[in-house]
């Protein structure tokens, strides 16, 4: 079973889309899986940091 997606809206800088379409080009994934990707390291670390 695939895990559940919720679409969302959000803004970003010009210069963070195109930081981040080269890197989700360089790991071989979508730019929306190196977000979500992106988004839950944090979340592990900031956890981890409590």
């Amino acid at each position: 079973m695939k895990p559940l997606k919720e679409k969302v809206s959000i803004t970003l800088d010009e210069d963070v889309v195109a930081q981040l379409r080269i890197l989700a080009e360089q790991d071989d994934r979508s730019f929306s899986q190196y977000i979500n990707k992106v988004l839950k390291e944090h979340l592990a670390k900031q956890k981890n940091q409590q």
